[in-house]
């Protein structure tokens, strides 16, 4: 049995005895981000389902795009409704947000009504001509995705090619003088041992690392178990943040790891439904991007009020923004530090919400999860897979295979909706052999 920076305590004792801790106070900022703000700082928003690839963790089990998608005119009414809230910025994601045809006009109408634009891609359509367009934006942010310093890593979990395509479209921004662009790696047991080539290669590019933790959301349900850092790597992880933290990002990612001494830079806290939340592409307002399930949505953006209402009103979001005193974890002495880990962690691998995160770092969360019934376990809310990427039932291992399906330029579509979200766009060879159809937008199959 492993003894846990005491050696009086190990991963099956209970945690130490301390005095309850009273909730931040109001003055403090951590007490008015505990009570939630007029407006999210920043959000979520998943303009698509649709995505050329088919990444065996996507929290949002992303592929085919959803017929109900939000309109051009709606989005732009959202846009129109977080200048109202003076939010500073969106973090635009899906699926594959490039994808959509009408992707540019909407950040070219954000940007001008006072909204900054974050886009997560992976660089399938940063172009040496795009890349230029956004290297003259200054209310534009770009983040390319990118989970191994290697081929041999990366595609393993995000499909074949898909390295080289993000590499592609570094070099593009780099050549068209775009620095301090995000290369965003979600944390696998695979690649914890190359934070240090990640560095490397953002060094090279001119571009900022951030690192984000791998949730148990979406396919990434299927995969958890397999690709979720051990705990040695966890340790790992949080020594080369404490040495490296001035130079990288990590959001809320990693405030569970403050247990193993002072706390990590970033948002020590769970900011689900308080300063952060999710817009999916038909419009539902969910607490956290990480925790897409009925038990966490709390509006629709289309109901009366629109998106305000949903964030100011939500009787989940005024749960959420209750004090409490930690649960199961209040008497924890690291409760402070840690604040008792991820909502949607624990939720999705079957934990008590007022328990010990599942890779709590003094070790709380083995046992609940050895004790866990399987059948229990909640599934996420919704797969749009590609038809052709079956759901990977627990404990499967290995890439999820990507099927090409590329239709000849000249050819015309089959029916009226038949074409791909990538349509109209001509990759190279390499890119070529990265792309999968994403799906039709009428949602039925032909």
């Amino acid at each position: 049995m492993t003894l846990i920076d005491s050696p009086t305590v190990t991963a099956s004792t209970p945690a130490p005895p301390a005095a309850p801790r009273p909730p931040a106070t109001s003055q403090t900022l951590l007490g008015h981000f505990e009570r939630g703000l007029d407006a999210p700082i920043c959000l979520t928003w998943e303009l698509t389902y649709a995505c050329n690839l088919s990444c065996s963790h996507c929290l949002s089990s992303s592929g085919r795009r959803d017929p109900r998608e939000l309109t051009t005119e709606e989005c732009k009414g959202i846009i129109d409704e977080l200048q109202r809230m003076q939010v500073f910025y969106v973090n635009i994601g899906g699926g594959e947000p490039t994808v959509r045809s009408d992707f540019w006009e909407l950040v070219d109408y954000a940007t001008a009504h006072q909204v900054g634009v974050k886009f997560s891609t992976n660089g399938v359509k940063i172009t040496p001509e795009v890349a230029q367009r956004l290297a003259a934006s200054d209310y534009v942010d770009v983040q390319i995705s990118l989970d191994g310093a290697t081929a041999e890593v990366n595609d393993f979990v995000r499909g074949p090619g898909s390295y080289d395509l993000a590499m592609r479209a570094m070099q593009n921004l780099f050549d068209a003088g775009f620095r301090g662009f995000k290369l965003s790696v979600v944390c696998t047991r695979q690649n914890i041992g190359q934070l240090d080539e990640f560095a490397a290669i953002a060094e090279r590019f001119g571009a900022q690392l951030r690192l984000t933790r791998l949730r148990p959301s979406g396919r990434g349900a299927d995969v958890w178990d397999e690709l979720h850092p051990l705990p040695e790597q966890q340790r790992e992880l949080y020594d080369w943040l404490v040495a490296n933290g001035d130079r990288v990002l990590t959001g809320d990612s990693f405030f569970h790891l403050s247990a193993f001494g002072e706390a990590l830079p970033g948002l020590n806290l769970c900011g689900a439904g308080r300063v952060v939340c999710l817009i999916d592409p038909i419009g539902d307002v969910y607490a956290c991007p990480f925790a897409i399930h009925d038990e966490f949505l709390a509006g629709n953006i289309r109901e009366p009020g629109g998106f305000t209402s949903v964030w100011r009103e939500s009787s989940l979001f005024q749960r959420l923004r209750e004090p409490t005193g930690g649960g199961a974890c209040g008497s924890c002495s690291f409760y402070d530090s840690c604040r008792g880990g991820c909502m949607a962690a624990k939720f999705f691998t079957g934990l008590p919400l007022d328990g010990p995160d599942p890779e709590c770092v003094r070790g709380f969360g083995e046992q609940l999860l050895a004790e866990r019934a399987m059948d229990a376990v909640p599934k996420p809310t919704g797969d749009h897979s590609h038809r052709t990427s079956p759901p990977r039932p627990r404990g499967s291992t290995g890439p999820v295979p990507l099927t090409l399906s590329i239709r000849r330029p000249d050819a015309p579509p089959v029916h009226a909706c038949a074409e791909s979200p990538l349509a109209g766009f001509s990759p190279d060879a390499a890119t070529t052999q990265t792309l999968t159809a994403a799906g039709c937008a009428c949602g039925t199959d032909h």
